[in-house]
């Protein structure tokens, strides 16, 4: 079985305030990037495998090789053989990790015919990671707490061209939330989400550009380059680094 994980952006991302767990509580609208995605592929077999090709990642450490322990745990489902083509950035805020593991699950599930809903799904994305929940059903959300709840949300950016810039920066998550500072946002995310995205400019923010930009000025310098080419609205996708704008078609 061959899969394709996309990537995803996020549209505003307000850190709200840290948990006593060491977790942060968010507001942030992930939208799917269909066309941004890696190579996944799964087939049964008499030996555990995990490989790797493209973009240069984890051969021992990979967030699939956690998903499938997981669910093998619960199902004895045997040996697979797991190749996975890495096109998306690491470290770059485009989820492509989580969509990994989360398209894996979904393989799985299909494969050896655990019948499971996606309400399960989602229950084992979340012993994965924050984020992997979304890439179960992979469509527009508002997400809260954690990354783990999210509400359908009605956004099409068809119409609009959606141009990356990959910096040569990698920024951990760690990294990213160490220097944040935690508020309470006055923004009400999903009022202006719905409003004209020729408005999102002033009050749709990533509150991560605050401390990202000062340890990287140039990330800065790139998001203004990416406004003076005509983008309606630009930001830092996720912790970053990869920076978006969208266009008129």
């Amino acid at each position: 079985m061959i899969l394709y994980p996309n990537a995803k952006i996020n549209i505003g991302l307000n850190i709200l305030k840290r948990r006593n767990d060491g977790y942060h509580d968010i507001s942030s609208v992930f939208y799917p990037i269909y066309n941004l995605y890696d190579i996944l592929e799964v087939i049964p077999s008499s030996n555990f495998s995990f490989t790797c090709s493209g973009i240069s990642t984890s051969k021992t450490n990979n967030i699939c090789i956690k998903a499938y322990e997981i669910l093998n745990q619960d199902f004895d489902i045997g040996n697979v053989s797991i190749h996975l083509e890495k096109r998306i950035p690491i470290g770059a805020g485009l989820g492509g990790g989580s969509s990994d593991a989360s398209f894996l699950l979904k393989a799985l599930n299909v494969l050896f015919n655990l019948k499971m809903s996606k309400n399960q799904l989602n229950e084992y994305a979340k012993k994965i990671g924050a984020d992997c929940p979304f890439f179960i059903d992979n469509t527009p959300k508002h997400v809260t707490g954690v990354g783990d709840i999210m509400k359908n949300l009605d956004l099409n950016l068809s119409g609009y061209d959606i141009k990356f810039t990959f910096p040569e920066i990698s920024i951990s998550t760690a990294e990213a939330y160490k220097n944040v500072i935690p508020k309470n946002s006055e923004n009400n995310l999903m009022q202006y989400i719905n409003e004209p995205i020729s408005k999102w400019k002033e009050n749709i923010k990533n509150d991560f550009e605050e401390s990202i930009f000062k340890n990287h000025p140039s990330l800065n310098k790139l998001k203004k380059e990416i406004y003076s080419k005509g983008a309606i609205y630009a930001s830092m996708t996720g912790s970053g680094s990869v920076l978006y704008g969208l266009f008129n078609k």
